[in-house]
Parts: C-alpha cells; sequence; structure tokens
C-alpha cells in the first residue's frame, strides 16, 4: 500500500467510514415480517406456457395485481397441461399470502 495514502487523515477516515458501513451492512437482518420475491424464471415459464395454450398472460400484471395473478393461475389449473398446473402451484405460495409480497395495502 502507499505510504503516503496511509498518511493523509482524509484518507484514513474515508477508509474507516467505508469499512463501518460494511461492518453495518454486515449486521442487517431482515425484519420478521419482510417481503418475498416471486422467482422471476418461473414466472416466465408460467406465461410462456400459458402461451402456448393460447392465453396471454402478463408479467408485469402478475407482479402488480394479485387478483389479476390468482385468476391466471386459476386458469392454469383447468388446462390439460400437467407442467403448467405444477408450475402454477409453485407460483401461488407466492401470490397466496395477502400480507406478503403480493398485497398492496
Amino acid at each position: 500500500m502507499n505510504p503516503a495514502r496511509l498518511a493523509d487523515p482524509a484518507l484514513q477516515e474515508a477508509g474507516t467510514e467505508q469499512a463501518a458501513s460494511l461492518e453495518a451492512s454486515d449486521d442487517f437482518d431482515l425484519p420478521a415480517s419482510s417481503t418475498r420475491y416471486c422467482p422471476t424464471e418461473l414466472l416466465g415459464t408460467f406465461t410462456l406456457l400459458m402461451a402456448g395454450h393460447g392465453r396471454c398472460v402478463s408479467s408485469s400484471m402478475m407482479l402488480g395485481d394479485r387478483e389479476y395473478a390468482m385468476w391466471q393461475l386459476a386458469r392454469a389449473q383447468t388446462l390439460p397441461d400437467d407442467e403448467l398446473r405444477r408450475i402454477a402451484v409453485r407460483l401461488f405460495a407466492y401470490f397466496d399470502d395477502e400480507h406478503g409480497w403480493g398485497h398492496r395495502l
């Protein structure tokens, strides 16, 4: 390391602040009622499989409107596609919790 850099008090202070910031982030714990994120790959697979059955599904609307998402997941259960139904069941867990990430206050 450059000895001149160590001698500069401003650089030493900046380095200390940066180190403290990193340590603080290491101690961060999510609140017990933290939000959950929908796996986007799973959602993408869902929308593609629905499209294969002639059903246009908006990923953005799925993420922004819980009722729309629940309706699309219910529609998927009525189609003769085992893979689509399995994926819909997995996604249902992310939209089912009214107090989770999919619910608007």
